[in-house]
């Protein structure tokens, strides 16, 4: 039976060649979906836009009804690119039942967007679910989390046993759950949203360029009333940081510290954000002291503590985030069958 269309929406940043096989892999499964894939380049700018294309046509994607691709001329982040795809809607011009959110190196293995459609079908209250995510090597990644909160920036830091056990329920990463169970945020990299939820709340808010964005749309969606769930029996193989280049940072990007500040400052105000800001210090100046007597390896990237103290310095930016229907007017560029 028919539980509603999804549109998947897959964001490409130079990494054509994987995006096309995460597109595979999720064409595979829309066979027998009502929906359709939509693959935006992301302002990459390298050549990618014309290796979507080609990559598309050697697929035969033109004649497909169930694949398109779009181009924005500039990135504004993943909010920002995925708003363009909340406000393309379906190709004939409706909006889908449900928007499903995929990486562009995730691959959908089994059901995987049927069992969170179906999810959420069978779940009124709930407005977004999310998948359990391992390695290409099968190795788990967390995708169950709790808001970020003072408690919760210190005992991140601090990677010390009795703080965790003490700060409990403010620890981010959860344990991961082997049952469906409600979470406060999950990843994006594999995450369904019913349409109802941004309609009501609206897409991303296109201030958080990276890192962030999915933890402020489950806050707000939550705060409209709308729960967010982990489905372990949805599942994808995800290489992690393919676009960002994270596992590799030898220091982090200005744009990590100013989503974060967005993220406090917005949901909690400025006293709050800076008290987490001296949290984290504590718990990263802890750890250090334990790196000193204890030999414990670097944790964090160089310069790390540097760079916090100095970005919380700065003014937070609060530019409000553009309704998702202004984005309908985009100069994007689609890829004709």
């Amino acid at each position: 039976m028919n539980t509603g269309s999804i549109l998947t929406i897959i964001l490409n940043y130079r990494t054509p060649e994987m995006t096309l096989r995460a597109a595979e892999a999720a064409l595979v499964e829309m066979a027998d979906l009502s929906g359709e894939v939509l693959v935006i380049d992301n302002g990459s700018g390298d050549g990618s836009w014309e290796a979507l294309q080609a990559g598309s046509a050697q697929r035969g994607w033109q004649h497909s009804d169930k694949i398109r691709l779009l181009q924005s001329p500039v990135n504004g982040g993943f909010g920002a690119g995925m708003n363009i795809g909340f406000a393309a809607g379906l190709s004939d011009g409706t909006a889908p039942d449900y928007y499903y959110l995929l990486n562009s190196d995730a691959f959908v293995q089994g059901q995987t967007m049927r069992t969170l459609r179906d999810f959420l079908a069978d779940h009124p209250g709930a407005g977004l679910a999310g998948s359990f995510v391992h390695g290409t090597d099968g190795t788990p990644h967390r995708t169950a989390f709790r808001f970020p909160s003072i408690a919760g920036e210190f005992e991140m830091a601090a990677r010390t046993g009795i703080f965790t056990r003490l700060l409990h329920p403010w620890v981010v990463a959860m344990e991961m759950p082997q049952t469906q169970t409600q979470v406060d945020w999950t990843a994006g990299a594999s995450l369904m949203i019913r349409r109802q939820v941004i309609e009501e709340i609206g897409g991303f808010d296109e201030t958080f360029f990276l890192y962030f964005e999915e933890t402020d749309l489950c806050r707000r969606a939550a705060k409209a009333g709308w729960r967010t769930h982990y489905v372990p029996d949805s599942q994808v193989a995800h290489l992690g940081s393919a676009s960002t280049g994270m596992k590799d940072w030898d220091r982090t990007p200005a744009y990590w510290f100013q989503s974060r500040s967005h993220y406090f400052a917005k949901s909690h105000g400025r006293v709050y954000a800076a008290l987490a800001t001296l949290a984290r210090i504590a718990g990263t100046g802890l750890y250090a002291l334990r790196r000193l007597v204890q030999g414990k390896p670097q944790a964090d990237p160089n310069h790390f503590l540097k760079d916090l103290i100095s970005h919380s310095l700065a003014p937070v930016s609060h530019k409000p985030s553009p309704p998702c229907e202004t984005r309908l007017h985009s100069p994007v560029s689609e890829d004709p069958k």
